[in-house]
C-alpha cells in the first residue's frame, strides 16, 4: 500500500496502476480513491498509468484535523506529483476533487499538466450569494454538517440516494452502491468530513478557471442533484480559455452505470494525443 508523507508530515495513501503517460484522479466528498477503481482499472489497460490518492482525512489517509482548505489539499497534490515526478499528466477530478485539480493545474502544474478533466465538479463556487443566484443555500451545507455531527452513518446512506439519482422514478436502485457510499464515508475522519464541507461549497475558483492554459474537458450530469450544471459547469465553461463541455442527460452526480461508462469512453478519447 504505497504513502507518501507531506511536507506538514501527514501521510496521503495512493494507488498506482499501470505504465505509461500519468493520469491523477482526485475523488469527491466524503469518498476516497476506491471511487475511481473502476476507472484506474480501465486507464491501466488503456495503456496509461493511474494514480488515485485519498485526500487528507479521507480513506486510508492520515484522519487528521490541520489543512483542510483547499490550497493544502492542492498543495498536497502537487507534492505527490513532484515526489513520483510525473510529467505530461492528465488530472481528473470528481466534485471536491474537480476544485482540487483546477486548483492545482492553475496553481501548480505549469510544465507537468497537459489536460484537465472534471466531472460533476464544484467550480466556480457552490454556495448561493449575490453574485451566484443560482448557487446552493447556505442552509444546505448547514444541513449536511449537522447531518455529520449527528449521525453520519445513517447521513450517508441517505445522501448516496440523490447522489445517485436513485430518488429518480424508473431508477435502478442499487443496494451495493448505497452500502458502498457508506462505507467509503465512515473512513473519512470525522474532522475532515465536516470541515471539507466549507472547503468544496465556498471556496471561489475563479482565478483558477480562468488561470488554465491547457484543454479542459467539463463534464457533468443535467439531472446533478449535489452540484446542479447551471451554478457549476455552465458557468465554468465561460470561464476557461479551452473548454469543452460535456452533458450527460439525465445522469446524477455519482458516476456508475451507463453514465459511466459513457465518461470513461469520453475521458479516454480527451485524453488521446
Amino acid at each position: 500500500m504505497p504513502t507518501f508523507t507531506t511536507s506538514d508530515g501527514t501521510e496521503i495513501h495512493y494507488t498506482d496502476w499501470g505504465t505509461g503517460k500519468p493520469v491523477v484522479l482526485s475523488h469527491g466528498w466524503p469518498l476516497s480513491s476506491d471511487a475511481w477503481a473502476v476507472e484506474s482499472k480501465l486507464l491501466a489497460d488503456a495503456g496509461y498509468r493511474a494514480i488515485a490518492h485519498d485526500r487528507r482525512g479521507h480513506g486510508r489517509s492520515t484522519n487528521t484535523d490541520r489543512g483542510h482548505d483547499m490550497d493544502t489539499y492542492a498543495r498536497d497534490l502537487a507534492e505527490l506529483i513532484e515526489h513520483l515526478d510525473l510529467t505530461d499528466l492528465v488530472v481528473i477530478g470528481h466534485s471536491t476533487g474537480g476544485g482540487e485539480v483546477v486548483r492545482y493545474a492553475a496553481q501548480h502544474g505549469k510544465g507537468r499538466v497537459r489536460k484537465v478533466v472534471t466531472a460533476g465538479a464544484v467550480p466556480p463556487i457552490m454556495v448561493q450569494s449575490e453574485t451566484n443566484p443560482e448557487g446552493t443555500p447556505i442552509e444546505a451545507f448547514d444541513g449536511i454538517r449537522a447531518g455529520v455531527l449527528a449521525d453520519r452513518s445513517q447521513f450517508y446512506k441517505d445522501l448516496a440516494v440523490p447522489f445517485y439519482g436513485f430518488n429518480r422514478e424508473g431508477a435502478a436502485v442499487s443496494q451495493g452502491l448505497i452500502d458502498d457510499f457508506q462505507r467509503q464515508g465512515m473512513l473519512a475522519g470525522l474532522a475532515a468530513a465536516y470541515e471539507c464541507v466549507k472547503v468544496f461549497s465556498e471556496t471561489d475558483f475563479t482565478d483558477d478557471l480562468e488561470a488554465l492554459e491547457v484543454p479542459i474537458l467539463l463534464a457533468h450530469g443535467s439531472d446533478d442533484q449535489i452540484v446542479p450544471i447551471a451554478a457549476a459547469a455552465e458557468k465554468s465553461i465561460a470561464l476557461v480559455s479551452e473548454g469543452t463541455l460535456k452533458v450527460y442527460e439525465g445522469a446524477p452526480h455519482g458516476i456508475a452505470g451507463e453514465y459511466q461508462k459513457a465518461l470513461i469512453a469520453d475521458i479516454l478519447a480527451f485524453i488521446e494525443d
